[in-house]
């Protein structure tokens, strides 16, 4: 079985910026490329999420449950809460995984691209139409 990695998996080049690059030289080392992962940058993003905005996910829980004069969200734990007084915080990081991957990640989908075209205005699609038409010119597509 064969199958083709997503771009993601895939080494690619970064050029380093110059301000990173005088960093770099004040100790010695000379850094013109980067070669990584795509899909570093995107962990890195996850777990800024998960470590700086996640744990809010239990304060927005005790806040409902205040709001509403609840000690606990069920008792299928004794002594802990229902299982939602467990998993506050994973549901918050769920949502977050779950849009981050339709945002950024997700393949580019021909139906989905359609159905946004289609709820533009008509001066936006013919907009829209002369670019990709003169981008698909461009690749010697048409």
């Amino acid at each position: 079985m064969q199958c083709e990695r997503s771009h993601v998996f895939q080494v690619a080049h970064y050029n380093v910026p110059a301000t990173v690059k005088s960093l770099f030289a004040l100790v010695g080392v000379e850094l013109t490329i980067l070669k990584l992962y795509p899909f570093i940058f995107h962990t890195i993003m996850m777990a800024c999420f998960a470590s700086l905005i996640g744990p809010f996910g239990g304060f927005f829980a005790s806040g409902f449950k205040r709001a509403f004069k609840i000690k606990d969200f069920g008792d299928s734990i004794p002594g802990h809460g229902g299982l939602m007084d467990r998993f506050d915080c994973q549901l918050l990081m769920g949502t977050f995984v779950y849009v981050y991957y339709i945002t950024f990640l997700s393949p580019a989908n021909p139906e989905r691209l359609l159905k946004m075209v289609l709820q533009m205005k008509q001066e936006e699609q013919l907009e829209f139409f002369s670019l990709l038409q003169t981008a698909l010119k461009g690749q010697g597509q048409l």
